[in-house]
Formats: C-alpha cells, structure tokens, sequence
C-alpha cells in the first residue's frame, strides 16, 4: 500500500489517504486496508477510483459507492469522480493488510 502511495502524486496520495477512512460496514475495515482499493489516478481534478468489492452480490455497494464519492470529492482539488468498479483480479484475503488480518481474527 504505501508503496503505490509513494510512486503517485501528492493528490492521488491525499484521495488514498481519504479512503482509509471509508469503512465497509459489514467488516468494520476501511477500503484500502481490506484491498478493494486497485488504484487511484488523478488528472486535471477528474479523479477515477479503480476498485473492487468483496462479492458481485456485495449488499452494500451502493452505500460504499455514496461513501466513496462523499469522501473523494471533499479532497482539494477533485472536481470529478468516476469509480471503475472491476472484478479482475478477483478479491481474496491476501489482498488485505496485516492490519485488517489482525481485526479480523484471520491468521495466517
């Protein structure tokens, strides 16, 4: 994670920090950590999130994507979000930090 943070611009980097702070409500884990979020790019103030969900059933995916966008465009300098939500690659566990891991109970 901090790895893509380091390689992105300073505003990309403020959109992924604001994006720990969007909680899944079923898990209690933010987005980044959990690994749904794949990449953040931003050019000229249009921002576009590239992520993914946990399932393709995902019963709160419209609240996150409401979440998302709430949060993005409060980050100065987006004037535009798109969200390209994907599902290649597919979600797993490993995906998520050890910090989620930990909250998690998961053990590896």
């Amino acid at each position: 994670m901090s790895e893509m943070i380091e390689k992105k611009s300073q505003l990309e980097s403020d959109v992924m920090h604001t994006l720990e702070h969007v909680i899944d409500p079923e898990l209690g884990i933010d987005l980044v950590n959990l690994g749904l979020i794949y990449d953040v790019t931003v050019v000229d103030g249009d921002c576009e999130v590239k992520m993914t969900l946990t399932t393709m059933g995902c019963p709160v995916g419209d609240m996150l994507d409401k979440a998302i966008t709430d949060a993005v465009l409060e980050v100065e300098g987006i004037n535009h979000l798109n969200i390209n939500l994907v599902w290649e690659p597919a979600w797993h566990m490993n995906m998520m930090s050890r910090y989620a891991k930990v909250a998690l109970g998961i053990h590896e």
